[in-house]
């Protein structure tokens, strides 16, 4: 379960506490935030709500290096330690299971970062450690920088049918080095349940349509895009599952990849999206949703947003 752009502010609080409440019901045990998402605002949330559980039950990530103010950011040992402890207090919990660096640093040294992640992890104040959208050549930077207690156990990745990036080299590099990949957009913001229509006007209630949400989801609204979606409904359907179901279980049958972090404004859409874990797809369908596609997925080098290239070193 993800809190990106739901819990941040675009999901009122009754909604979210209902949202997290049908994961548990549905077995989900993963929450994912980071300390930007909302500027404290969904870290905030789950708490508050998390509370109600015992922390023995659930895993808990959050991320740092987004901007928190005009001078907070970054993957300095300083902002390292200020942000872990101010994650922390917003959460209500001694500890997260997994702390995550949100994009690269590239004006703070890797040995730096990974000397001040390992002491979080010493102090007790998290698990384990991992990035999201770093390159190849920074994740080997890290690894490289890495104490010999204290290493990199996850990735974060975009990965969809319609990002494929990290095939490109990614996953076979984290495998390489015993790291899982946490994948997030499996649904492509949501334009993979195929409720937005080629030439229509955008669903008022949609992602897409909320100011809150929508900033990232406009560059995948193009017709060409759309239509190729609206060609996998055909394909959902003979296989029994809905759109939304087809998008996770195609994500889902890659060794690499240990979890999909989905997001939800309802609870019905928690216990819909469980439903495709442990699905398997035949090849046949595999193929068909291949020509359904055809070249609008994106794939080779391309950089998420907020990434960059490049390696600092002392």
């Amino acid at each position: 379960m993800g809190s990106w752009l739901t819990y941040s502010g675009g999901v009122e609080f009754e909604a979210t506490a209902a949202c997290t409440r049908a994961a548990f019901d549905a077995g989900i045990t993963f929450f994912d935030t980071a300390n930007v998402y909302g500027h404290g605002a969904a870290e905030r949330a789950w708490g508050e709500i998390l509370a109600d559980y015992r922390r023995e039950d659930y895993t808990l990530a959050t991320k740092l290096c987004f901007p928190m103010s005009e001078t907070d950011r970054g993957l300095s040992s300083e902002q390292i330690h200020k942000q872990i402890d101010a994650s922390l207090s917003r959460l209500r919990t001694d500890h997260v299971d997994l702390y995550q660096c949100h994009r690269y640093d590239s004006e703070t040294p890797i040995e730096e970062t990974m000397q001040a992640l390992a002491e979080v992890v010493r102090a007790g104040k998290a698990r384990y450690i991992g990035f999201s959208e770093w390159t190849p050549e920074q994740i080997r930077a890290g690894l490289g920088a890495a104490p010999a207690d204290v290493t990199f156990v996850s990735s974060q990745p975009q990965y969809s049918m319609l990002w494929r990036v990290p095939e490109s080299a990614v996953f076979e590099l984290c495998g390489a080095h015993d790291i899982s990949n946490i994948v997030w957009s499996p649904l492509a913001e949501g334009v993979l349940t195929g409720k937005y229509q080629p030439g229509a006007q955008l669903p008022a209630d949609s992602r897409a349509a909320s100011p809150e949400m929508n900033g990232f989801i406009q560059q995948r609204l193009t017709d060409e895009t759309l239509r190729a979606v609206q060609r996998l409904r055909p394909i959902a359907e003979g296989a029994g599952l809905s759109m939304p179901q087809l998008a996770l279980a195609w994500v889902l049958r890659r060794g690499e990849v240990a979890s999909a972090i989905v997001g939800a404004s309802r609870p019905e859409q928690v216990h819909a999206n469980v439903a495709a874990a442990g699905t398997e797809l035949s090849n046949d369908v595999l193929r068909a949703i291949e020509e359904a596609l055809d070249d609008v997925p994106v794939t080779g080098h391309h950089l998420a947003p907020g990434a960059t290239e490049g390696i600092t070193h002392r």
